[in-house]
């Protein structure tokens, strides 16, 4: 049985009035910010995307500055939101902005929806906030609190699912202001009705119409088809560290070490596609392991290194569907001769390029430099260790 959800508008919109959180993008509904800060939101709260949404409008305020930014300045604006594909899909759409439409948004839903990374929801969100457009956004968020409403127990994992209710939604949506009603759903859902343990019921404005609440149901709504578990795959992490002598004028000292880190360019398809890394080893290695076969390699290539290696820890990292465990260990070389930092960074390479590893592309970076270098939250266990 369908359920009429024009009954929720007034209600909802009023809550909305007198509670609605305080954000940059509401203050200032510009169709450029509500697109970035619908993007980032996907799969990130509110309160994490705060400080990421400012940095990057700063330094990208526009559709213009997105569209020629440099790649490796992009994701490292995006470093710690995960999901790259994601701005590099906001900096294709924004070249497509730049030369069909005039550097404009285009203000229809359909055309909208021509633009890559941009689906319903996101469509949705910026045709309602920004031109007034009465359709639906439906996210997460306003499918649970949807159904709870409802009290159905539809699979909300089902696209057909999602579609029916936008169809529900279109058809009640009020006129003048679509984009609050849209946004009342989507809060009501973040603060109230929200996502892992039971909601606020007695704070929710529409709790009378719940039918959810009226049955005593809300945990068992909604209801999802279970996940297939994450693929866990198990990794050596390996920092490598060499210090170099720099020569000084201050007359109180000559000289000092600088420590350089070594990072590696992933493929340009694939997990965490194009980023830079710390080189990584499949499979859990020892350090007796890793010291034998650097070792091994420098006789080879009759190198003369004094070599270290120092575990680092355990850490994890979560994917959407792969979970990484991980094993780190700090590689520190040393010099016993005048060999330079060339020898130890083809000596390296090769180590790498043995071990299968398809990318080719390392780069030997000092603590400082790494600023302008996107790398990916899975590798924060072991982001500390790279001293100045």
């Amino acid at each position: 049985m369908q359920y009429d959800y024009s009954n929720i508008i007034e209600y909802l919109l009023h809550w909305f009035d007198y509670n609605a959180r305080i954000l940059r993008w509401r203050l200032e509904p510009k169709a450029y910010y509500i697109w970035i800060s619908e993007i980032m939101l996907q799969q990130t709260r509110v309160e994490a995307v705060k400080g990421y949404f400012d940095r990057f409008v700063e330094e990208l305020p526009d559709i213009k500055a997105l569209a020629e930014c440099e790649e490796e300045k992009l994701l490292k604006l995006w470093e710690g939101l995960g999901y790259y594909n994601r701005v590099r899909n906001l900096q294709k759409a924004a070249k497509i902005i730049m030369s069909d439409y005039q550097g404009r948004l285009p203000n229809s839903y359909e055309e909208l929806l021509k633009l890559p990374g941009i689906g319903s929801y996101t469509a949705g969100a910026i045709a309602s906030n920004v031109y007034k457009i009465p359709v639906p956004s439906v996210d997460g968020n306003v499918l649970r609190v949807a159904k709870r409403i409802a009290g159905s127990f539809d699979d909300i994992t089902k696209a057909s699912v999602k579609k029916q209710l936008e169809n529900d939604l279109r058809e009640i949506m009020p006129k003048d202001r679509p984009g609050d009603f849209n946004q009342s759903l989507m809060e009501l859902g973040a603060v109230i009705c929200i996502p892992n343990g039971k909601p606020l019921c007695e704070q929710c404005p529409v709790s009378h119409l719940c039918k959810a609440h009226q049955q005593g149901i809300e945990m068992k709504i909604p209801v999802k088809t279970p996940k297939k578990s994450r693929k866990i795959e198990h990794k050596t992490i390996l920092l490598f560290e060499y210090e170099e002598r720099e020569e000084l004028t201050n007359k109180k000292q000559t000289h000092r070490m600088l420590s350089y880190y070594l990072i590696q360019k992933r493929n340009k398809k694939g997990l965490l596609a194009g980023l830079w890394q710390l080189p990584s080893l499949e499979g859990k290695k020892t350090a007796l392991e890793i010291e034998e076969y650097i070792s091994k390699m420098m006789q080879e290539q009759q190198l003369d290194f004094g070599i270290l290696v120092e575990p680092l820890g355990e850490g994890k990292h979560i994917f959407s569907h792969i979970e990484w465990h991980m094993k780190g260990y700090r590689i520190k070389l040393t010099s016993k001769d005048d060999s330079s930092i060339v020898e130890i960074k083809d000596m390296i390479n090769q180590f790498l390029l043995a071990e299968n590893q398809e990318s080719k592309e390392v780069k030997w970076i000092h603590a400082k430099e790494l600023e302008d270098y996107a790398l990916p939250s899975a590798f924060d266990t072991y982001r500390g260790y790279l001293m100045e």
